[in-house]
């Protein structure tokens, strides 16, 4: 199996400039914070050294922290930050790792390097997945951890090595601090782990250290917000937020408490993500890799599918498709946690073919795959686009006439959510706002802001808490400019008299 090391090498090198040559044509295009989570996963990286209130705190609930913690080693760069490329570099490098991870993981479960190189590409071409590591989001960093984590037990599985059990740990942490996926990981590892160990001492210390992630993060909510669980159930969790919504009116989602539903969603969702081409050659390739009983690889990369149905089941996540009820797109990207799984499987019909056959199945099997994708597009790039069309056009307008009439040091009140992607852009620094993790000088400034507010500048939109201040204060302030939007609330910045 070391004959896997070089050529796993030479997937992250190969990978890592498709993904970075990607990440720069959307930068190109200007794509590249197009997510409305993108630009706030950016900037809360960036808080976290640049803040009134600089240090741990800033990362917040609800988001786990290992991605904010990998941006922030670039974020504080002014240009990086302001271009967005800052979100960029560690996901384009995560994303060349999956493949790497899962190139080494094909492998030690097929035994065929061709198989495993064919798994590699069907993951690293395919469009969704090429949009989202050119961005800051968590889907390539997931996957690097997800793809590690399967190495990492299938190397125990062949040489029982402590030193297995260690990356395992490691791997499974970095999962359950990037997504919440990966703590319901966590309890399936150590089980198989405890079937394959000589040594069940081993699956006992991985399960120990694997819990590290999520026992720390619990410690984080309890330790700023007197709450465990605040990421959970706290104001700004999704189900409060799913909650609220309920409250103004919102029908259930489709499938809530509905697990046929619940299916039938996920299963239209992985359509559009992954492609039929590939869920076909999937579903035919998991067959081969059973028969060669690699059942742990399907079984370990099909979990956070199943995590996600039962989170639209819940109601706590809802994935809307444009063929089923409302007739919309959104978070279809949650399908793609399972593109590791459909390509390694995919892989698996290479090895069907005789020896000197594997290169040229390999080669078929990719371009039967990803030329299909030429004549479509990315679903994720289109949610994206039509999700941000009017908040790119506010905070652009709002930008700019603050870059025009900002000066440094004159200190801005906003609420930390959208409209953060105007600092960004007009390049004033996090520290000269003041916001909610700001703590006791928000509280003090927005309970009394005829007298505790000494902000020149106010960020607001109509019905916020920002907006109720404004009224408190008075003649204190005016309203110096309204950026108005087709469909979305006003954007007003107030000037103090």
């Amino acid at each position: 199996m070391a004959r896997e090391r070089p050529v796993a090498w030479q997937i992250f090198l190969m990978v890592g400039a498709i993904g970075a040559a990607a990440a720069w044509w959307c930068w190109a295009q200007g794509y590249t914070l197009y997510y409305g989570d993108a630009e706030a996963h950016l900037n809360i990286a960036r808080r976290i050294l640049d803040s009134r209130t600089p240090g741990f705190e800033q990362i917040g609930t609800v988001w786990l922290p290992l991605p904010h913690l990998l941006w922030a080693a670039f974020v504080w760069n002014d240009a990086l930050w302001k271009s967005g490329l800052a979100g960029v570099i560690p996901t384009v490098a995560c994303f060349a790792l999956a493949s790497a991870f899962l190139y080494s993981a094909g492998w030690r479960a097929y035994g065929c390097g061709h198989a495993a190189g064919c798994a590699a590409m069907l993951f690293a071409l395919n469009p969704n997945m090429l949009f989202l590591q050119a961005a800051p989001m968590t889907e390539a960093i997931f996957a690097a951890a997800l793809a590690g984590l399967l190495w990492a037990t299938l190397w125990f599985r062949d040489s029982q090595s402590l030193a297995a059990v260690l990356v395992a740990a490691a791997a499974s942490n970095a999962a359950s601090l990037t997504r919440y996926e990966g703590w319901f990981l966590i309890p399936f590892v150590a089980l198989y782990l405890l079937l394959v160990a000589k040594r069940k001492g081993h699956a006992v210390l991985f399960a120990g250290l694997a819990a590290l992630g999520p026992l720390a993060w619990l410690a984080h909510n309890q330790f700023y917000y007197g709450n465990a669980l605040e990421f959970y159930n706290g104001q700004y969790s999704a189900m409060a937020i799913y909650q609220r919504q309920l409250a103004q009116g919102m029908k259930p989602h489709p499938a809530n408490q509905h697990w046929g539903l619940a299916i039938e969603y996920y299963y239209a969702a992985m359509k559009h993500v992954l492609g039929l081409p590939l869920l076909y050659a999937g579903a035919a390739g998991a067959v081969v890799a059973l028969f060669r009983r690699a059942w742990w690889p399907l079984a370990l990369l099909a979990l956070p599918g199943a995590f996600y149905v039962w989170s639209i089941h819940s109601g706590s996540t809802p994935v809307f498709v444009p063929e089923l009820e409302p007739f919309t797109s959104y978070n279809t990207r949650y399908a793609l946690v399972l593109l590791p799984g459909f390509a390694l499987a995919a892989g698996a019909l290479v090895t069907l073919l005789p020896g000197r056959f594997h290169i040229v199945g390999a080669a078929l099997a990719i371009l039967g795959v990803a030329v299909p994708w030429v004549a479509g597009s990315s679903i994720c790039w289109k949610e994206a686009a039509a999700g941000s069309a009017d908040r790119r056009v506010w905070t652009a307008e709002a930008a700019e006439y603050l870059a025009a009439n900002y000066r440094a040091g004159s200190g801005i009140l906003f609420p930390f959510g959208d409209l953060t992607g105007v600092l960004r852009q007009a390049g004033i620094p996090l520290k000269e706002g003041l916001y909610q993790d700001n703590t006791q000088a928000w509280k003090s400034a927005i309970a009394n802001p005829e007298r505790d507010l000494r902000e020149e500048w106010v960020l607001a939109q109509p019905g916020d808490v920002v907006t109720e201040a404004m009224t408190r204060a008075g003649t204190k302030y005016r309203l110096a400019r309204q950026v108005l939007s087709k469909g979305m609330p006003a954007v007003d910045i107030y000037r103090r008299e």
